[in-house]
C-alpha cells in the first residue's frame, strides 16, 4: 500500500491551515543578510523583510541540503513509500534539481519531483490539489499522471510597483528592462512555459495595472469556471480591492485572499506586489 508524503517549499505561500490539513512538509528557503541568515517564514516574516529593505536588500538561497536530507531521513523512518514534491519553478530557482539529487540517496522511497513552472499560489494550488488526492486515497501513479493536466489549468499574473528588485535578483527574465524607465508604464507579469517571467501586457499607471489584473481572467478563461487566489507583497489594501472586484465576475466559482507572499519572494519583487492565480475547474 502506498504511504505518500507531500513536500513543497515556502514560496508556495500555503496557509498553516492547508499545511496542517494535508500534512504538507515545507522546506524553507533562506534569506541572507550580511551578518545573519534566516529560514524563510520560520526565523523571519515578510513584514520584517519589507521594513528593512531601505537599509539592506538581502539575497536568497535554496533550502539547505541538510534540511532536505533530514526530511527524507524522517520520512523513511516513518515508513513512507512514496514522495510527491512540488517545487518553485526551475526557471527561478535550483531547488528542483537539488531535491532530485537528495531523493536519489533514498532508494526505499519512490520520489516524483514536479517542477511547478510557477511561484507563490500558482505553485500552492498544485500542492493543495495533490494533498486532496492523497487524502482521497488516490495512488501514487494516479496523482503523478494528473499533475501535468493540472499545471495546464493554472495561470499566474502579477504587478509590482517597481522592477528594481527583480533586476537586482536577476529574475527579470523576458521582461524588458526598458519598461521600467518609461514614464509610469507598468508591466503585467506572468510566467511562460519555461517557468520564467515575461511581460504579458503593459498599461499606464498603477490603478490601470490593478484593473487589468481583474480583466485578464475574462480573456484567458472566457466561458470557463475558475477558482481565483489573490496574493500580495506589502499591498494588502490593494489586494482586497482586486478581491472584491474578482468575486463579482460570473466565471469565478470561488476566490480566496491569501496573506503576504513569502519573504524570499518579497526580496525579489519588492513592496507593492499584487497578484492573482487562476485555476480552471
Amino acid at each position: 500500500m502506498n504511504k505518500i508524503a507531500l513536500i513543497t517549499d515556502t514560496t508556495a505561500d500555503l496557509t498553516d491551515e492547508i499545511i496542517k490539513k494535508y500534512n504538507i512538509n515545507v522546506l524553507p528557503f533562506r534569506i541572507i543578510y550580511k551578518d545573519k541568515e534566516y529560514k524563510d517564514k520560520i526565523d523571519i516574516t515578510p513584514e520584517e523583510v519589507y521594513n528593512n529593505l531601505d537599509k539592506e536588500v538581502p539575497t536568497s538561497s535554496l533550502p539547505s541540503m541538510k534540511d532536505m536530507e533530514n526530511l527524507f531521513k524522517r520520512l523513511e523512518e516513518e515508513g513512507y513509500t512514496h514522495v510527491i514534491a512540488v517545487t518553485l519553478s526551475s526557471g527561478l530557482s535550483g531547488i528542483t534539481n537539488a531535491l532530485k539529487l537528495v531523493a536519489e540517496n533514498y532508494k526505499n522511497i519512490i520520489t516524483y519531483v514536479c517542477d511547478s513552472k510557477s511561484i507563490s499560489l500558482g505553485e500552492g494550488i498544485l500542492v493543495e490539489e495533490c494533498g486532496k488526492m492523497i487524502k482521497a486515497g488516490k495512488n501514487f501513479e494516479e496523482i503523478v499522471n494528473k499533475i501535468p493536466l493540472l499545471m495546464k489549468k493554472v495561470k499566474v499574473f502579477f504587478v509590482v510597483k517597481t522592477l528594481e528588485y527583480l533586476k537586482r535578483g536577476g529574475r527579470i527574465g523576458k521582461i524588458s528592462g526598458a519598461i521600467g524607465s518609461l514614464l509610469n508604464i507598468k508591466p503585467i507579469i506572468s510566467i511562460d512555459l519555461e517557468g520564467k517571467y515575461f511581460t504579458y501586457d503593459k498599461v499606464r499607471g498603477r490603478k490601470q495595472s490593478l484593473s487589468r489584473l481583474v480583466n485578464i481572467l475574462k480573456k484567458e478563461f472566457q466561458g470557463k469556471k475558475i477558482r481565483a487566489y489573490i496574493m500580495n507583497g506589502n499591498a494588502y489594501e490593494e489586494s482586497i480591492d482586486v478581491y472584491e472586484k474578482i468575486k463579482e465576475i460570473d466565471e469565478v466559482e470561488s476566490v480566496q485572499i491569501g496573506g503576504q507572499i513569502s519573504p524570499v519572494s518579497g526580496v525579489h519583487s519588492g513592496p507593492g506586489l499584487v497578484g492573482v492565480a487562476f485555476m480552471e475547474v
